[in-house]
């Protein structure tokens, strides 16, 4: 992996309210990006990326020794955009050309970004897709690592529960699901769509290794990561529960803010929020 100044706190917590900005200058440039899907999981892609859990390589993204990160919430990911370009993956004029013509970030990231595994606009299949590079890697004798991130809302699909089950039965220490607990759906809380909960005793029923933190605290992220990459025992999830939303009042908790756009005024004062 290549060298990342050395990792404090206080270092990836103004990381992440920097995330979060960039996040929402590029909503301003592109309002179809699904904002509050991608506020939600901030913590989770600094931890990640500058907290020296994922071993990467910016300069060869595709290094066979990488650790894979599947990103199954495909559009709640524009805020790993600013993250890719600050480690140099792509030039950061990038980001001032989202979802415009000729551009190669959009709504829906595509292969082409460099750093993305994966096209992921279909929810339900991450989880499969990064079962199946585990199983892979383990069979080369690779000691890489498989991450995958996965919304909440995305376990309706019947797809994620083979995928569960598939990892359990193959005892696929290598894979560590990450689920985005924000609690809300596209049109309402999911509580009130299909209830969720016990989360937490559905994963171990299927012999996984469950931690629930805070998604926001990012010393419990980092603590937890760290401590699901170095367990190689079973399968692991980390259940981060978020706020979509976070760190903009008219959206957090808001139950229809998955599907809304903020307007210049919003934004601006959601930058200002955030200084």
């Amino acid at each position: 992996m290549e060298k990342i100044s050395d990792v404090t706190m206080e270092h990836l917590r103004e990381r992440a309210q920097w995330v979060r900005r960039e996040t929402l200058k590029i909503h301003g440039i592109a309002p179809e990006t699904r904002v509050a899907s991608s506020l939600s999981d901030v913590e989770i892609f600094v931890a990640l990326y500058y907290g020296n859990i994922l071993r990467f390589k910016p300069s060869n993204p595709l290094w066979p020794g990488r650790d894979r990160l599947i990103i199954s919430k495909g559009h709640g990911s524009i805020s790993l955009y600013p993250i890719l370009a600050d480690l140099g993956y792509f030039d950061r004029s990038e980001l001032e050309r989202v979802c415009q013509e000729g551009s190669i970030l959009g709504g829906i990231p595509d292969t082409m970004i460099p750093g993305y595994e994966t096209i992921n606009g279909s929810l339900g299949h991450g989880l499969g897709v990064a079962c199946g590079m585990a199983l892979a890697l383990r069979k080369q004798g690779s000691d890489a690592h498989v991450f995958v991130l996965v919304g909440d809302g995305e376990l309706y699909e019947g797809s994620v529960w083979e995928a569960v089950m598939f990892a359990a039965h193959h005892n696929l220490g290598n894979l560590t699901a990450i689920i985005d607990n924000n609690k809300i759906c596209m049109l309402d809380l999911c509580s009130r769509i299909i209830d969720l909960q016990p989360l937490e005793q559905k994963f171990s029923a299927f012999n996984w290794h469950v931690d629930s933190i805070d998604g926001h605290d990012i010393e419990a992220v980092m603590q937890s990561l760290t401590g699901m990459k170095q367990d190689q025992g079973r399968p692991k999830v980390v259940i981060a529960n978020t706020v979509k939303g976070k760190g903009v009042l008219s959206l957090e908790n808001d139950t229809l803010c998955h599907i809304k756009s903020l307007s210049r005024a919003e934004i601006a004062a959601a930058l200002e929020e955030l200084q």
